[in-house]
Order: C-alpha cells, then sequence, then structure tokens
C-alpha cells in the first residue's frame, strides 16, 4: 500500500503532489511550445493541453515509482 505524507498532522497523497507538480511542468512547456509556435499545427489545444498534462503526470509517476 502507498503510504500518505504527513505534513504537521495533516496526511496528504502521494499522487496529489504529483498532480500539482505535472501541474507547473505541464505550464512550463505549454507557454514554451506556444512561444515556439507549434499550437499553430495543434488542431485542438485544449484538448492537446489535457493530454499533455496526463502524460507528464504518468512520466512523473513512472519516475517516482522506478527511484523507489
Amino acid at each position: 500500500m502507498i503510504g500518505e505524507i504527513d505534513i504537521y498532522g495533516l496526511f496528504i497523497p502521494p499522487l496529489l503532489i504529483l498532480a500539482i507538480a505535472a501541474w507547473f511542468v505541464s505550464g512550463l512547456l505549454r507557454r514554451g511550445l506556444r512561444a515556439a509556435g507549434f499550437y499553430g499545427w495543434v488542431w485542438h489545444p485544449p484538448l492537446f493541453d489535457l493530454a499533455l498534462y496526463v502524460l507528464v503526470l504518468s512520466a512523473l509517476t513512472a519516475l517516482t515509482a522506478w527511484l523507489r
């Protein structure tokens, strides 16, 4: 079983911390892709942003599982 992270008596699931980290990383990637002009090639930008977030979250989850 995956344990929780204890922050001063508040138990936080590790997936929540990974989700917040993935949100920041995908935001940086979106900003970089937008500056590079990549969104001109994307058909549906919000759908692409969701897929990018899911990919970053799954990569962070796999990375933390691999490091364990």
